[in-house]
């Protein structure tokens, strides 16, 4: 169920109630700052506020090395090369960001862009150079008219700036939880953020549901590609960050453009999880998109032909599939040579030939597959978002810069921008401390916690778990549920979509919910029963026991139901949107945003920007 309207202020911040089923927290720390994530974004803003003396911890879902940063292959895009200005790479941004990037968060990336990348290089990150200069290496993906890609490792960028990152913060003594699952943000009664609730994952210093008590929440969780089949991103992107923000009242926009990368090795029509992504800096180095007969396709479509941004090529690799009744096209890149294959990009080789697939000798089978999320919890250029205290950056930001249509390897840099900016602002003179905090409020706080007690460095609290306190639960999924969640976006909110296909995934997303509503619960409570998609009853089943996996498909689920009700409003192709029926753009109806937020009963509200600018999230 949504709600409609439209407005030009920020939008209500007073929280939902609504948590997820858990545990009360069993232990307790203190901090002024937590972040939730470890990748370029995460681990910049902890090392930034860490500087600036603000006791910070990290939390990661996995280990400290394994944020979703390190999957990056291509590279880090910034006018760092002769010629170059950050104009130009404004100019590109706002093309591939079809009519939707805020053009003063677009600025700010790319004139603040080289410098954070030169402070990234101090920090320890190395970079590809030039034969015979120390120069760094530059090269061209979809969208740029410039050489303006910085990359490590040949194709291992992401994995370079991680390890930089990584040391960098373990010399700097950041204390760390690692394998912890976010669970919900903490609040005070007078709906600030007082920190937040997790779950450790495994045996260690601390272990099962716990707390991280701090006036400032900096969500750098990663994307949400698992709502999807066939992803690039790993297991853990859920959309946890997302769904938090959702549940704590904060806005979210733009998440319907969700950004297909064009060329994922093709598997066959049966496989699920993360794909090994095949970089757009292939095609950048020259490599052809073909048909079975070898005959290119990008040719007179595009004037930047394979490198046109990624919604184009995403949509001509679909449209020549469909019309020769095949699954996927090929990338072929033969012509480089066996040498310039192993040492310009020798992971990307590496997946390929695991697969059976040589492509020194053979095109590649590619197909898109959900990639990356140009949406996300909306923010300001300070990384604020409408939940006081609460920062998002990175990919499950939306600052704006984006738009429509991410321009390819401006998410490193964005992460990295806007971290800095966040842990500028967190450190600022007006930002509150530990110390300041008031108690979170008394349906949030476990007993036995003292969350107002005087700070001190590696403040720790252990309480015994507390009896449950009365609060609006959400109704967790069965863990099996994620597959379920999974085909129904691929089938009705995928690279193509239609009103009906959206229509049939909102009600089949319905049921799923319906179905763990009808679940009994903590006490055995029974609802009407009926027939599930497993063609059991309510009566007959229980409700999930509260663990990662049935959290990460509740979540999955809130995101999917947000993602499609979106889609669903937005009756025109712009971007990575692709509607089959509504296939032109339609600026005089649709060139603005939607602000959704979730309600205490559950349903969404859908706000619609009156232009293409994004209102404060602060009230001045």
């Amino acid at each position: 169920m949504t709600a409609t309207g439209t407005g030009t202020g920020p939008g209500p911040a007073a929280g939902t109630g609504i948590r997820l089923t858990a545990p009360a927290p069993g232990w307790s720390i203190e901090a002024d700052v937590v972040v939730v994530g470890s990748g370029v974004a995460g681990l910049t803003a902890a090392l930034r506020c860490a500087a600036a003396g603000r006791r910070t911890v990290v939390v990661t879902k996995a280990r400290l090395d394994d944020g979703s940063t390190r999957w990056a292959q291509g590279g880090i895009a910034a006018a760092l090369g002769d010629g170059d200005t950050p104009e130009q790479h404004l100019a590109d941004t706002l093309v591939a960001g079809a009519g939707l990037c805020d053009e003063t968060a677009v600025r700010t990336l790319v004139t603040e862009g080289p410098d954070a990348v030169h402070r990234l290089i101090g920090t320890g990150a190395r970079f590809d150079t030039a034969p015979g200069s120390d120069e760094i290496a530059l090269t061209r993906e979809g969208g740029h008219h410039r050489r303006r890609i910085a990359h490590a490792g040949g194709d291992a960028t992401g994995a370079e700036i991680s390890r930089a990152l990584v040391e960098a913060a373990r010399a700097a003594g950041l204390r760390t939880i690692e394998n912890a699952l976010v669970l919900d943000l903490l609040t005070d009664a007078e709906g600030r953020t007082a920190g937040v609730t997790l779950h450790v994952m495994g045996e260690g210093q601390h272990d099962g549901v716990g707390a991280v008590h701090a006036p400032a929440v900096v969500l750098a969780t990663g994307g949400m590609g698992q709502v999807f089949s066939a992803t690039t991103n790993p297991e853990v992107s859920t959309g946890d960050g997302v769904a938090l923000a959702l549940r704590a009242g904060a806005e979210i926009s733009d998440l319907e453009f969700v950004q297909f990368h064009p060329t994922v090795l093709y598997l066959g029509p049966e496989a699920e999880g993360q794909q090994p992504l095949i970089s757009e800096a292939v095609r950048g180095e020259g490599a052809h998109l073909v048909d079975a007969d070898g005959t290119r396709f990008m040719v007179g479509r595009h004037e930047l032909a394979e490198l046109a941004p990624r919604d184009i090529v995403a949509k001509a690799i679909m449209r020549q599939a469909h019309e020769q009744g095949v699954e996927h096209m090929y990338l072929d890149g033969r012509h480089f040579g066996a040498q310039m294959w192993e040492t310009r990009f020798p992971t990307i080789l590496a997946a390929c030939r695991s697969h059976g697939i040589d492509p020194v000798t053979e095109p590649i089978p590619v197909a898109p597959a959900a990639h990356y999320a140009s949406g996300g919890v909306r923010t300001d250029l300070r990384g604020r978002t409408t939940v006081p205290g609460l920062y998002a950056c990175g990919e499950v930001a939306c600052t704006g810069v984006h738009g429509a249509n991410r321009l390819a390897s401006n998410s490193l840099l964005e992460g990295l921008v806007f971290a800095e900016r966040i842990a500028a602002d967190i450190a600022g003179p007006h930002a509150l401390q530990a110390a300041d905090i008031a108690a979170p409020h008394a349906s949030e706080a476990a007993a036995g916690d003292t969350p107002g007690a005087p700070a001190h460095d590696a403040a720790e609290h252990t309480a015994p778990p507390a009896p449950s306190v009365p609060r609006t639960t959400l109704p967790l999924l069965a863990p099996e549920t994620r597959t379920a969640v999974q085909r129904i976006m691929t089938a009705g909110a995928g690279v193509l979509r239609s009103a009906e296909s959206l229509a049939r995934a909102a009600a089949e997303l319905d049921r799923l919910h319906r179905e763990a509503t009808a679940a009994p619960g903590p006490a055995g409570r029974h609802e009407p029963s009926g027939a599930t998609a497993t063609g059991s009853t309510a009566a007959d089943r229980k409700a999930p026991e509260p663990g990662v996996e049935a959290w990460e498909a509740t979540n999955l689920l809130c995101v999917a139901r947000v993602l499609v009700a979106a889609a669903r409003r937005r009756e025109e192709t712009r971007g990575c949107h692709w509607r089959e029926d509504h296939p032109d753009r339609d600026d005089a109806s649709w060139r603005r945003h939607f602000r959704i937020t979730l309600e205490a009963d559950r349903a969404l509200t859908i706000r619609t920007t009156a232009t293409a600018e994004f209102p404060p999230t602060v009230t001045p």
